[in-house]
């Protein structure tokens, strides 16, 4: 599995711990950034992981992004068209937004969660399944409102 992961400064810690615990989890991790706690504004590295978890949508590819909430690099990432972002701090919304949503790309909040519930919450999101079936029905129904809305 190939993940997409950034951050903003105030994610950045929380970014560069993920990445040696996906790595070691045998997951190619590929990083956009940033690179450092300087100061850098979250909606660019939301859009920068959006767009590549996009372009490499049918080869199953996810994304992560890390700000101090989750919340905003959530609300940026959805505005790319094909990415069901969401912002996860439990297991119940992780597995739902997965099984249910055929979510791609999940945003956490470093100030929200610690380490170890955001390692939890990573494995729970790759490794859980798309359900299909009705689920699959209401996430082409939620792409329609994309299509309907979206301009480019």
């Amino acid at each position: 599995m190939k993940v997409i992961i950034g951050s903003d400064h105030g994610g950045y810690e929380l970014k560069e711990q993920l990445k040696g615990f996906l790595l070691k989890e045998g997951t190619e991790v590929k990083d956009y950034g940033t690179y450092s706690t300087d100061s850098v504004d979250y909606p660019d590295i939301a859009l920068l992981v959006a767009e590549a978890v996009a372009r490499e949508a049918n080869d199953g590819v996810k994304g992560i992004i890390i700000d101090g909430a989750g919340v905003a690099s959530a609300i940026c990432a959805n505005k790319v068209k094909g990415i069901r972002a969401v912002c996860c701090d439990n297991n119940f919304t992780t597995r739902n937004s997965r099984e249910h949503n055929d979510a791609n790309v999940l945003t956490l909040g470093a100030r929200v969660i610690g380490k170890g519930v955001a390692e939890e919450i990573v494995k729970l999101f790759l490794c859980t399944p798309f359900a299909g079936g009705r689920h699959g029905r209401r996430v082409e129904k939620m792409m329609q409102i994309e299509a309907k809305y979206y301009k480019k």
